[in-house]
Order: C-alpha cells, then sequence, then structure tokens
C-alpha cells in the first residue's frame, strides 16, 4: 500500500515508520514539506500517488495553542483542510488523528465515538474544526481520537515525570485529569489494521483502562526503580497553567472492537514501553 504520512516526525509519525515496514511510505515533515501551503503539500504528493494518506502533523502544544491560537487554527484546522483537499484530488483515503480533546470533560462515564463534542480550549477547537473539515470535504475518511500519548524518544509525560523526579526528589502530580495512556506503538499498530477495512468513520483508540495524571506518575516512578520518590496529589486548581484542559476525558473503543480493533490495558503497554528503554530505568533509590 503507497502511503503518505504527515507529522513523520513526530511521535505517533516514527512510531507509524516503524509499523509500516511492509508499505510504501513517504515520509512528509517541514520544512520540505508545509501542510499550511496547499501547493506545497500538493507538490510532494504528485508524483508518489498515495492510496492512503495518514494525517499525524499537529500543534500539540495545548499552552502554545492558548498563547497563539492562530497558529493553532492555522495548522490543526486550515492545515487539516489541505491535506483534506489534497486528498480528494488524489483519490485517496484519509485518516485524521484527533484528540480526547474535542469532549469538555464533564462526563461521569468514558466518552463513545458518537458523543456530542464540545471542547473547552483551543487546542480542542482547532483539532474539531479539523475533523469538521474532513467530514465536508471527503467520504472516505477515517477520524481516530486518541489521548495522551507517549512514545521513544519524545518529550511526553513520561519523560518529563522522570526529569522531574531526578531533578526536584519529589512531585506534584494531579488527581483530578483522568484518561487514557497510550502506547503510540499500539495506535500505530490499530491505524495499520484500519487502513485496510473500508470501515470509514470516526474511531477511539487508546490503550484500554484510564487513570489520573497521579496514578500514572506513580507507575511509571514504580517501573523505572523510581518508586521512593514521593508524589503529593494535588488538584488541577493549585496547578497553574495557561490552558485548562478538560478534566475527565477517557475515550470509550467501541467502533474499533467491533470490527476486532482493540488496544491493550495501559499498564501492560507502559510495562512494554519501559522494556525498551533501559536508559530510563534505575535502582530504586538511587
Amino acid at each position: 500500500m503507497r502511503i503518505a504520512l504527515t507529522g513523520s516526525k513526530g511521535q505517533l509519525g516514527r512510531a507509524l515508520l516503524e509499523v509500516l515496514k511492509e508499505d510504501e511510505v513517504l515520509p512528509l515533515a517541514r520544512p520540505e514539506c508545509d501542510i499550511t501551503q496547499l501547493e506545497s503539500l500538493k507538490a510532494c504528493l504528485e508524483k508518489f500517488k498515495p492510496e492512503v494518506i495518514i494525517h499525524a502533523a499537529a500543534f500539540t502544544d495545548v499552552d502554545g495553542c492558548e498563547l497563539d491560537p492562530e497558529k493553532a487554527y492555522a495548522v490543526n484546522a486550515l492545515g487539516t483542510r489541505n491535506v483534506a483537499v489534497a486528498a480528494l484530488e488524489s483519490g485517496a483515503v484519509m485518516v485524521y488523528v484527533s484528540t480526547n480533546e474535542v469532549f469538555d470533560g464533564t462526563a461521569s462515564e468514558p466518552y463513545w465515538e458518537f458523543d456530542r463534542p464540545n471542547p473547552v480550549g483551543v487546542y480542542g477547537r482547532s483539532k474539531l474544526a479539523g475533523e469538521q473539515f474532513v467530514r465536508e470535504i471527503l467520504s472516505r475518511f477515517f477520524i481516530v481520537r486518541t489521548a495522551w500519548l507517549y512514545y521513544h524518544g519524545g518529550n511526553n509525560f513520561i519523560t518529563k515525570i522522570i526529569r522531574a523526579a531526578d531533578e526536584r526528589g519529589s512531585l506534584r502530580v494531579v488527581t483530578d485529569e483522568v484518561s487514557n495512556p497510550t502506547y503510540a506503538l499500539d495506535l500505530a499498530v490499530a491505524i495499520s489494521k484500519l487502513i485496510r477495512t473500508n470501515f470509514y468513520g470516526t474511531y477511539h483508540f487508546t490503550n484500554s483502562g484510564y487513570c489520573s495524571r497521579y496514578d500514572f506518575a506513580k507507575l511509571i516512578l514504580e517501573l523505572s526503580g523510581r518508586g521512593n520518590v514521593p508524589v503529593e496529589p494535588i488538584t488541577s486548581k493549585e496547578w497553574v497553567r495557561v490552558a485548562k484542559p478538560p478534566l475527565f476525558t477517557p475515550l470509550r473503543n467501541f467502533a474499533g472492537a467491533q470490527i476486532g480493533i482493540t488496544l491493550r490495558p495501559w499498564e501492560e503497554a507502559l510495562k512494554a514501553f519501559f522494556q525498551r528503554e533501559p536508559g530510563l530505568m534505575r535502582s530504586d533509590g538511587g
């Protein structure tokens, strides 16, 4: 299968390159290919003639989106529109990677694919705008929402927790922000399976189960040999930041499960991540 991949240098992009080795993949990333410039994007795709375009590029800095909404909408909304237009003109199926932050976090149970989005921040609103462009422009598409993504070599929650633990010797982590930690490698495998079907539509792909940031941090420390590091549970009101992310946004994989695509529990996935990261390990108490 000929697959064009935007955001190929990001966490999910690198995981997809690992998973899609048997396919013919065209990696697309700035500065060579800028999704905010339609003609640049079309020129990158012209000779390749992709069967599928996986759109993983995004402005994912949630605080940065609040500080620079014009950039957020230019990349996440209009950039996605450009990819959708390019997919339409090339006859390709499109996969758009979206986020749990299209929801407002006021639910009492995990969100289904059919629940009405209601984003509370610029990041979520800009990603939802991207979803709307995909639905308006294309008839053959997959929208894949995910949450709390991590992969090897990235600047993510895992590396931030470990760095902070080593530098400070203790942590303060919020207990009321809850979602699904997701190993990008597992998400990439799920996407690889999905694009080989004709079951177009919206999917929630995360590792199964959910937890708070506090519980996630505690298991990160335990698995990395830092279980002795004290962690103080706090509320989001005690953690000052620019953006106010939705608090309860676990995603339920209903649609994917109906066609046999599921992801393992988040705890198992995190253990598998650390098995490939001996450099992050240390002896407890060291």
